[in-house]
């Protein structure tokens, strides 16, 4: 079969930069590795040929002599069909250009070091808590190194050993040739070492559950559902890796009087036909002490009030809400004759303007009827 010209394999021109060949070579080897296309002879073929155009346009001095005398050109051969595999280091090589493709090699790795897991738990505070921060001991589970076997897993008194299948590498090549394979060794699972005598402590597996405390700062204004990051409280690493975080998620319990909106906080207070409709001034309860409220004659149930500064701080400012103090107009019940007597002269005293909303109401069924 007749050589292809280089430029053609790359699928540039003859003017291409040296960014462009890189950028098509890396593009098209990536489609056809043959690790991506497991027993294509078409593939392997394919990609011998890319990296053999690519040694040649890669290399300024062999891409000028190239350009010169084509094939034919001094030096341009070495290896099997002209092409020196030199270059690439044998099977290493072809495994760093797929470390550069994929971000790993051609099969598995022994086992690095690795962060430790996160642990989550959950504390509960007040409502008053939340509002104005407060300390709270924790208490939470994590998976720490075996005081019995120190973390190897093994029976006190001996060791792991060296795994006799891949000899300590965590890994298994098989093939030959051009094309080898490296998967994670069966035996230790990627371990490099076999546990014969298993720790009675952790059962193998070198980490203990364990009980810690720690004082955590709630800070003032947290809302419902809010977690705290603690970074390095969480497991320990594994084979000299980082520790994991701690995540406190806070549960603020349900406040008897008032109700949480942002950092206004609202509350509903019932008051008498007579406050409302005289006026009066009341004791109006908030998260710290009573404040006096002005409440205007003629209050209708349902009016909302706005008092000042008497919310939840910010957690990111300090500056506190507002109270929404919302009024109802409660209406007595188990009145007596007398109370009921007085009431009906009451009634019977109104000449009508005192109730605009019944007078509106009843002009607009007049205009309703009449039409």
């Amino acid at each position: 079969m007749a050589k292809r010209d280089y430029y053609e394999v790359l699928g540039v021109g003859k003017n291409a930069t040296d960014a462009e060949i890189k950028s098509a070579y890396r593009k098209l080897a990536k489609e056809c590795h043959p690790d991506l296309h497991p027993n294509d002879k078409n593939a392997e073929e394919r990609f011998k040929e890319l990296n053999e155009a690519n040694e040649v346009l890669s290399d300024p001095e062999k891409r000028k002599r190239y350009d010169q005398f084509g094939f034919d050109g001094p030096q341009m051969g070495g290896g099997a069909d002209g092409f020196d595999f030199s270059g690439f280091g044998g099977m290493g090589g072809f495994e760093s250009i797929f470390d550069t493709f994929f971000g790993g090699g051609m099969g598995a790795r022994r086992a690095g070091p690795a962060q430790g897991n996160d642990v989550q738990h959950r504390v509960t505070v007040t409502f008053e808590e939340a509002a104005f921060g407060c300390e709270k001991t924790v208490d939470f589970y994590r998976n720490e190194v075996c005081d019995s076997c120190n973390g190897t897993g093994a029976k006190p008194g001996t060791q792991p050993q060296t795994c006799p299948t891949c000899k300590g590498s965590g890994q298994v090549r098989a093939g030959g040739g051009f094309m080898v394979t490296v998967r994670t060794c069966p035996t230790c699972r990627g371990e490099g070492r076999i546990i014969r005598e298993k720790c009675a402590s952790c059962g193998g597996t070198g980490r203990a559950r364990r009980k810690r405390s720690l004082k955590v700062r709630i800070p003032a204004g947290i809302q419902d559902g809010v977690s705290l990051l603690k970074r390095g409280e969480g497991e320990p690493g594994l084979r000299g890796g980082p520790p994991g975080d701690l995540y406190i998620t806070v549960r603020v319990l349900p406040h008897k009087l008032f109700q949480r909106d942002g950092n206004d906080i609202l509350l509903e207070m019932p008051i008498s036909i007579t406050q409302a409709a005289l006026g009066a001034d009341i004791d109006v309860p908030t998260l710290e002490k009573p404040v006096k409220q002005r409440i205007p004659e003629g209050t209708q149930s349902g009016t909302e009030f706005r008092i000042r500064g008497q919310g939840i701080p910010s957690i990111k400012n300090g500056v506190k809400g507002d109270l929404i103090l919302k009024v109802h107009v409660e209406v007595p019940r188990k009145l007596n004759e007398k109370q009921k007597e007085l009431l009906r002269q009451f009634d019977q005293s109104m000449g009508g303007r005192e109730y605009e909303g019944r007078k509106t109401f009843a002009e607009k069924i007049k205009e309703i009827f009449n039409n």
